[in-house]
């Protein structure tokens, strides 16, 4: 972060040399509003900057939940036939278990061989895989591996397990956005489908879906359902969400439902306005009658 913003401080012009070579994040954003050449365009995009390169590695990387290991023991044809149905270039080999990562297989390593060339284990062909604590921030990652030139790299939480893998492109569009290309699956459904991934973040979910969720103890869409529930989640759980609407400060209503589940994960979950059921009328005020005691002639 440093080095970034001595970089930035560059171009807007600011003498480094005065008193110290570097320049704290704080003051590089005090630099940008002050500065009256910069446009609001550009003031988004280092401001983005900034932000994201703050974000940690572990918020990025993808959980090992969703990771496609090989063990270290399979033959050539049966990893070659393992990968044939997926879409990644790189993949973790785990000597048992997915704490013991010895390394990774690029695609190629594995299909392009000469033939009959299948009887050997994946062993062999396996590469010296990077680790990256969770807690490393996302620019000081990028700069590391591209330093390095690894493009793959095995996240490590705090107790030494595997929590998941991060790419180089994983960290890159972090920082300038999303990249396609022809591998990438589709977009999920607009909002109007009622209809999101599970893995969403909040960030991406309130930008399709057009609300933000309350923030809370979770990163993703599914995690604020499960956070709601208080329990597992089942298929056909619904909770509602309170958010401001417009600018008039008035609560409206989302009712977020489980649709499926990839093993005790969100995976699908469904959107749709809901209408509190309407108040009860309140019981019509009774009108005093005036009664007459007429009393015996």
């Amino acid at each position: 972060m440093i080095r970034l913003a001595d970089a930035v401080a560059g171009v807007l012009g600011a003498d480094r040399t005065a008193g110290r070579e570097r320049i704290s994040e704080a003051e590089l954003r005090d630099l940008v509003a002050a500065n009256t050449l910069l446009d609001p365009v550009e003031r988004r995009i280092i401001d983005e900057v900034l932000t994201a390169g703050a974000s940690l590695v572990r918020e990025v990387m993808m959980p090992r939940t969703d990771v496609t290991f090989l063990d270290a023991g399979l033959t050539l044809d049966e990893a070659a036939q393992m990968v044939r149905a997926e879409t990644h270039t790189r993949y973790p080999v785990i000597d048992g278990t997915h704490d013991d990562i010895v390394g990774f297989v690029h695609l190629r390593d594995l299909l392009i061989r000469p033939p009959g060339d299948g009887r050997g284990t994946i062993r062999e062909l396996t590469r010296e895989v990077k680790r990256l604590p969770g807690s490393k921030h996302v620019l000081a990652a990028l700069s590391e591996m591209r330093r390095e030139r690894h493009h793959l790299a095995v996240v490590v939480d705090e107790y030494g397990g595997t929590a998941g893998i991060v790419t180089l492109e994983d960290l890159i569009e972090e920082l300038v956005g999303e990249i396609h290309d022809e591998y990438d699956a589709a977009p999920d459904p607009a909002p109007t489908s009622a209809e999101v991934d599970g893995r969403i973040n909040l960030a991406d979910f309130a930008e399709r879906a057009g609300f933000a969720l309350p923030s809370g103890p979770y990163e993703t869409v599914g995690g604020f359902v499960m956070a709601r529930l208080g329990r597992l989640p089942r298929v056909g759980d619904e909770v509602t969400a309170l958010v401001p609407e417009d600018d008039d400060g008035q609560p409206a209503a989302w009712r977020l439902r489980v649709l499926e589940l990839d093993g005790r994960r969100v995976a699908r979950v469904g959107i749709a306005a809901h209408s509190p059921p309407a108040a009860a009328p309140l019981p019509a005020a009774r009108v005093p009658v005036e009664v007459t005691i007429r009393e015996n002639a």
